[in-house]
């Protein structure tokens, strides 16, 4: 009697892990067709755009050392991690999408904001952090950020709001992604949506770009303003935040290259494709603030990050001195005033 109920435990036992084995493989099966369908997100900006040029090769600046070890000892990355803000909407627009009035805020940047008198807003797109188009700008960024590939337009707006049918923003930058800027971007000693000048939308990653297994571009990252040298940048920036850290803390703009000895199957496979880029196109210093990196929102997208399984701690095993710091030239001593390119 106990051989056979010994033996019917271990038939019952088989069939119940080759049934949880054939789930677990349709599953995955099902996942990795769903991300061999996906589209790769199109670039911002043409190939020869600072964004997207190869720097595993580039020399290292001098100081790279000194900067990395500063960095270092006062405490890194934004609280003390590597973590990832999902944030950040990316929205759709095309000929089809209504249009609204746009109207400068009451602090409104001139001469460094563009003054567009429409802007398109996709339906159900939303704005930083928030599930619509309204944002209380006294306590948020409230970036918005929308791309129509049709009209070669990425309009960026900082301190955005929609307030009787109209957006209202502190500032608002339309790129043409037709262009290739210059050094001087958008023009020298002129702010964008990030303090640093940069474009915001072309250096997020995103899932689509995990699931297609390729990061092919430079991405954004930011630090806690006193851990940033005071009032000066490198190219390819165009200004500077505030004046807060020592000459021995990295400027504005300054150019972080994942070194290639990191040993990269310390992190998942998703956490990779983000590790290559790093090593690849490398991270430019955008902003200020406490969470390191941004990636796009995947309201947006097609791919869901629990899809790659990825989430905002993953890529925490990466520390500061895994890095070293790009040649990027002279530092620019922050003016003030924008003298907008044309």
């Amino acid at each position: 009697m106990t051989d056979k109920r010994s033996l019917l435990f271990v038939s019952i036992f088989a069939v119940c892990l080759a049934v949880t084995f054939g789930l677990r493989s349709h599953s995955a099966k099902v996942t990795a067709a769903k991300l061999e369908h996906v589209t790769p997100p199109a670039p911002f900006f043409p190939p020869e755009s600072v964004w997207t040029q190869d720097v595993s090769h580039a020399p290292v600046d001098p100081k790279s050392a000194a900067m990395i070890d500063w960095l270092n000892e006062a405490g890194g990355w934004g609280h003390g991690r590597m973590q990832i803000d999902f944030s950040m909407r990316v929205l759709q627009a095309d000929d089809k999408t209504p249009t609204v009035p746009f109207h400068p805020g009451d602090q409104f940047y001139s001469p460094d904001s563009d003054t567009p008198k429409t802007i398109p807003l996709p339906p159900g797109g939303g704005i930083e952090g928030e599930t619509g188009y309204e944002c209380n700008i006294d306590d948020n960024d409230c970036h918005l950020l929308i791309v129509d590939r049709g009209q070669k337009k990425l309009y960026e707006a900082y301190q955005a709001n929609l307030k009787k049918n109209a957006i209202t923003a502190t500032f608002i930058a339309v790129w043409d992604m037709n262009r290739v800027y210059p050094p001087s971007g958008r023009g020298e000693q002129c702010t964008s949506a990030d303090a640093a000048g940069f474009p915001i939308a072309p250096l997020l990653f995103n899932a689509d770009e995990l699931a297609a297994g390729s990061i092919n571009h430079a991405i954004r990252f930011i630090l806690p303003n006193p851990r940033m040298r005071a009032g000066v940048y490198v190219r390819p920036a165009t200004h500077a935040g505030a004046p807060h850290g020592p000459e021995s803390a990295p400027p504005y703009g300054a150019h972080f290259r994942l070194k290639s000895s990191f040993d990269l199957s310390q992190l998942s496979p998703p956490a990779r494709v983000v590790a290559r880029a790093m090593q690849k196109y490398g991270m430019f210093l955008a902003d200020g603030g406490n969470i390191a990196l941004t990636a796009q929102n995947d309201a947006d997208t097609q791919t869901k990050y629990a899809d790659v399984g990825f989430g905002p701690h993953d890529l925490q095993a990466i520390k500061v001195t895994d890095f070293e710091v790009l040649d990027s030239g002279k530092t620019i001593r922050r003016e003030g005033d924008c003298v907008r390119n044309k």
